[in-house]
């Protein structure tokens, strides 16, 4: 009896002792979670000055994952504190920022880390409400395929034709992209055949996007550049009743106080020099490029009609004296050309490159501009190009190094590094004049090179989407 007594008296001690370290545990469990979500400070024991540098250090890559740890740590990772504490640390991180267009006429934006080769894909842009402006297909037809679209003209003129009211599903249409302060923007564009004011802002550390101060001119198919902390417009064509007019006009928006601000028009003045009236009236200038290049912005320039494209080298804007000047002459006639008159141009550590596609249809040469000689020198090394390609190539300045992103034979998305005969890795402290000893620079003209000083960092399937813009984003 006593040891049945004593048996179950243990037994019931045991009992207690689980019950107790059960309920023990689910105190610890409530204490600690309910610390995760009311805690003051984001680690524990460590003021928050301390605990946001050591959020500083950790790679965006890892963000998403950080932002679950609590809605405190979620606060942190997406405060502008800690974006300003990246910089001071020199903690940054350069990622690609690549805009694609699909089949079904939308724009997806996928960025890309150099550091852990991982592509993420970032929330779709807004739709859009707009006003209902008069309509007209043949307007908005010609307004998709003139300076500067991304699709071949021919094929774009046979898919619009063969669609009713196009323009009214496809925002953002003629859209021009640009970045500043460690932001992305997609400015005006059309919209029910109707030129636009908006501005929308994508904010990686929030990741979303927002509505800004729209520009105080509509217009599509403009041009951007950044100088001095500041994105500038100018150019571009908008609609009126008498149909597409291409835009003299140009403005700036400062970042930092969400305010547009005008910017003398483009004087176009070798536009003014035709011989005749009848010349006059029937070519139309236009912006087809723009590029920020030793502390001014410069911009190529044509004179059109459509679908014709006459290169009338272009015109140079200095803010120190707020005024356009006209571009040297090497600079505007050997500046290389792509489909529709568009010219595209990357600065890398202070040297101006552009891609001259060649006489074949699988390669391409690089070319520097040399500002003391005035004239534009070829680069050895082909880069392969396919140019079967709807989209056959965008420009980057990635890390130091010039970049091109082109799509291959199997529709893949390429970004192609320029890089040392040895395939070094990728270094931040690469200079574009390192570039040029690397790629050998040569006179004009250069066959066929041997030499392969190209090599593909990064791949991801691209099916049949386009290769729109692209942008790089320091954060």
């Amino acid at each position: 009896m006593g040891g049945i007594l004593s048996r179950s008296n243990h037994n019931s001690n045991v009992g207690d002792l689980i019950e107790g370290s059960q309920s023990a545990s689910c105190k610890r469990q409530r204490t600690s979670d309910s610390f995760w979500e009311h805690s003051p400070r984001l680690i524990p024991s460590l003021p928050d000055e301390i605990s946001i540098q050591i959020l500083a250090r950790l790679p965006r890559i890892h963000h998403l994952n950080a932002k679950l740890v609590s809605a405190s740590w979620k606060a942190a990772i997406m405060s502008p504190e800690l974006y300003r504490c990246r910089k001071e640390l020199g903690t940054t991180e350069e990622w690609l920022y690549l805009l694609t267009k699909t089949e079904g006429d939308k724009f997806l934006w996928y960025a890309f880390d150099p550091i852990s080769v991982r592509w993420q894909r970032l929330p779709p842009m807004p739709a859009i409400a707009v006003n209902d402006e008069p309509r007209s297909g043949l307007s908005g037809i010609r307004a998709w395929n003139m300076a500067g679209s991304s699709i071949r003209i021919a094929d774009a003129i046979r898919g619009w034709l063969g669609r009713r009211n196009a323009l009214d599903q496809v925002p953002f249409c003629g859209c021009a992209i640009g970045a500043v302060d460690g932001c992305l923007y997609a400015l005006g564009g059309f919209f029910r055949a109707a030129a636009m004011r908006s501005v929308w802002r994508y904010d990686p550390i929030v990741n979303a996007w927002n509505e800004v101060s729209p520009m105080s001119t509509a217009r599509a198919y403009c041009k951007t550049g950044v100088l001095n902390g500041k994105l500038y417009v100018v150019g571009g064509v908008t609609r009126d009743r008498g149909g597409l007019t291409p835009l003299q006009s140009a403005e700036v928006f400062n970042p930092h106080t969400g305010i547009w601000s005008e910017v003398p028009s483009m004087p176009f003045s070798k536009a003014q020099m035709l011989p005749t009236a009848f010349l006059a009236d029937l070519l139309k200038p236009i912006a087809t490029g723009m590029t920020s290049y030793r502390g001014k912005l410069y911009v190529p320039q044509s004179l059109y009609c459509w679908p014709f494209f006459v290169d009338v080298g272009g015109e140079v804007y200095d803010p120190e004296t707020n005024a356009w000047i006209e571009m040297p002459l090497g600079m505007g006639d050997g500046w290389p050309a792509r489909q529709a008159g568009t010219k595209l141009s990357v600065t890398v550590e202070g040297e101006l490159y552009a891609l001259d596609p060649s006489s074949t249809l699988d390669s391409a040469r690089i070319k520097v501009y040399d500002h003391q000689d005035d004239t534009w020198k070829v680069i050895e090394g082909d880069i392969p190009i396919n140019d079967n390609s709807e989209s056959p190539y965008l420009l980057a300045g990635l890390l130091g190094k010039l970049h091109v992103i082109t799509k291959d034979a199997n529709h893949n998305i390429m970004v192609m590094q320029a890089d040392r005969q040895n395939h070094s890795a990728p270094s931040p402290s690469t200079s574009a004049n390192s570039i040029q000893k690397n790629l050998h620079e040569v006179p004009e003209p250069v066959l066929g090179s041997e030499a392969n000083m190209w090599r593909v960092v990064a791949l991801r399937s691209g099916g049949s989407a386009e290769l729109v813009s692209c942008q790089i984003l320091d954060v």
